[in-house]
């Protein structure tokens, strides 16, 4: 008997200065995403908190819902109905093994139903990334301001102002400085900060930047 409904996790972080997925390497034509037969019984985000942990390993940075898909386009549970979650793993998680970090945009060897979530997932980051912590969850837990910028400058596609940057957020009150610093090549060490909201509401404080060009 076929399935009614799959939960399918779009598990991303950054590789080579790219976003990125985790998908099972089925064959060198096709992938998948990770998913299982939906629980009706359980809580969406605790199944997909369970899933995602058990195929990073580790429990993810973030969560959140991307939405369901009811086409007819292809799926490998022949279900009719697919409910799909975003999780954001940091850069430099390692894929488990049988699986890899795939280029998040464009990728043909993906079921037709599956290529549409991954469609839809940099949209919704971009959307979510001024009121949720995207940028911050997609660094390890100490980050420089380079960094940090560099990941809202992927994020949004394109070049931010590195004085306004800065002062914006500085006034944010999201980061706080930490006693470490790292060499970033020549010059002077850079100093980490780590994300440390204030204050609810400052975490959920949306971000406006001055744009390059």
């Amino acid at each position: 008997m076929t399935p009614v409904s799959s939960l399918d996790i779009v598990a991303c972080t950054v590789e080579e200065r790219e976003l990125a997925m985790l998908a099972r390497t089925a064959g060198q034509r096709t992938r998948e995403l990770p998913w299982e037969v939906l629980d009706p019984l359980a809580p969406l985000e605790r199944s997909a908190l369970r899933i995602a942990r058990s195929v990073l390993g580790e429990a993810p940075a973030w969560v959140a819902q991307l939405g369901a898909y009811g086409d007819r386009a292809s799926h490998p549970s022949k279900c009719a109905l697919s409910v799909a979650f975003v999780v954001i793993a940091p850069a430099g998680t390692r894929a488990p093994a049988g699986m890899a970090w795939v280029p998040l945009a464009g990728d043909s060897k993906l079921p037709a139903r599956q290529r549409t979530m991954a469609a839809d997932v940099t949209a919704m980051l971009r959307v979510r990334m001024h009121t949720a912590p995207i940028a911050f969850r997609l660094l390890p837990a100490r980050f420089t301001l380079s960094e940090l910028q560099r990941m809202y400058e992927l994020l949004l596609e394109r070049p931010l102002h590195k004085a306004s940057f800065r002062r914006t957020l500085q006034a944010s009150a999201l980061v706080e400085a930490t006693e470490e610093w790292r060499s970033e090549g020549r010059g002077r060490p850079a100093q980490l900060y780590r994300y440390a909201p204030r204050s609810e509401a400052n975490a959920r404080r949306s971000l406006t930047f001055d744009f390059l060009g």
